[in-house]
């Protein structure tokens, strides 16, 4: 079994003193999230809750109106933080030259933070029945506040099966955001595990932005997904990006944020709805082989000149993590394969060069079998090969260069 985790969104619609106890509540939140906070760098980042609990408890639980279970909740929430923020610093080491001039990576830590992690937006998380619950046949949301216990109207558009289904519900988030109030939940749900010896159909999936995916399967059918409705809207937006650089004004400066948000919200976007059309077009125990991008530059010299960074920001990284929670749900699973040679080998001969692809027809001709095909089908072919090796056993499946016929 594995299990699916998942956040649904709720409008909710509280009256004017309703909305001023939130406002309150969220506020006392945030207050003791950041002397939480401030303890923590002064005691050499100690993360433990049973820790954090007993030094800071009984002085919290005195100043402040918050209830019991919310002033254990404000530790937790910090504690998360700052091991979100360690992953991280994990994941991306300080590179310098060192005395020879050479460039190397120093592991940072939560020692490298040079001031304590602040929390700005109000904000508040509730434990559920304890601080929320769904009264009145799921009609109405109570709500623990400073003072009592509050009910209120809420909207579920979109999310109504994950609160009718047989999904548990979680620590929710009290989110004020543009003059409105949402419930953010956590949810959970154990669902099958993908079974590699189910005989499950692979899919090879090659990723870029003249088509966002190109896939290959194990019966040989191939589909594209146009990208450039995407590269034409990436241009309007880089059109209108540079107008307000050149500006340099405080509002230009403004809507210079408002848009890279705008585009944020659009990129994901798109991402949802091609891990949603895959998923849904290939169902149930798939195996998903894509290429593992991490530190991969691509080749942008088929794309306009304006346009040569977006391979370098789009996220390829977001798609890949909507796939993976959307495959899981249906018992599929995704898998990442070494990218090495997946655009230069022949399916045919198995030669691997890197002349036979053409990159202004977007063609590749094998010079040795006389093989041709469209470049990305020609990629997807090899992830799925690599993918076919994986279900065979090989853990870390590669391309090996040859030069001559195999």
């Amino acid at each position: 079994m594995v299990k699916l985790g998942r956040t649904i969104k709720l409008r909710l619609y509280p009256d004017t003193e309703q909305s001023a106890e939130f406002l309150e509540m969220s506020r006392e939140y945030r207050r003791l999230a950041n002397i939480v906070s401030q303890w923590i760098f002064d005691h050499a980042f100690q993360l433990s809750w049973l820790k954090i609990n007993y030094q800071l408890y009984q002085t919290l639980r005195k100043e402040s109106q918050l209830n019991s279970q919310m002033v254990q909740s404000v530790f937790r929430t910090v504690a998360a933080r700052y091991k979100t923020v360690q992953k991280q610093m994990k994941q991306h080491p300080y590179r310098c030259k060192n005395e020879d001039n050479k460039w190397i990576q120093i592991p940072r830590d939560l020692t490298w933070l040079v001031k304590p992690i602040r929390f700005r937006r109000p904000q508040a998380d509730l434990v559920r029945q304890r601080n929320y619950s769904f009264v009145d046949k799921l009609s109405h949301v109570s709500i623990t506040t400073l003072g009592q216990r509050t009910k209120m109207n809420f909207t579920d558009k979109g999310f109504e099966n994950y609160l009718h289904g047989d999904w548990k519900l979680g620590t929710a988030k009290l989110v004020h955001s543009r003059g409105k109030w949402f419930l953010h939940i956590g949810i959970t749900k154990e669902v099958s595990d993908f079974n590699s010896k189910d005989n499950p159909q692979i899919v090879g999936i090659d990723r870029g932005l003249r088509f966002l995916a190109t896939t290959f399967d194990s019966e040989g059918k191939t589909l594209f997904f146009d990208g450039q409705k995407v590269l034409r809207k990436r241009r309007k937006f880089l059109k209108v990006r540079r107008q307000l650089q050149s500006k340099n004004t405080t509002s230009a400066k403004r809507k210079l944020q408002q848009l890279a948000q705008r585009e944020n919200r659009w990129m994901t976007d798109v991402n949802h709805r091609l891990a949603k059309t895959l998923v849904t077009a290939y169902g149930s125990h798939t195996l998903f082989v894509l290429e593992d991008l991490t530190n991969v530059t691509f080749n942008t010299d088929d794309l306009p000149k304006p346009l040569r960074n977006s391979h370098r920001s789009w996220s390829f990284f977001q798609l890949e993590s909507f796939l993976t929670y959307k495959a899981q749900a249906i018992q599929s699973a995704v898998v990442k394969v070494n990218p090495a040679f997946t655009s230069q080998r022949c399916p045919k001969c198995g030669l691997v060069e890197k002349t036979n692809r053409h990159h202004d027809t977007h063609e590749y001709w094998c010079a040795q079998c006389r093989y041709r095909c469209n470049d990305d089908r020609l990629g997807a072919m090899n992830i799925e090969m690599l993918g076919q090796d994986w279900l065979n056993g090989v853990k870390h499946p590669k391309i090996k260069k040859l030069t001559t016929a195999g």
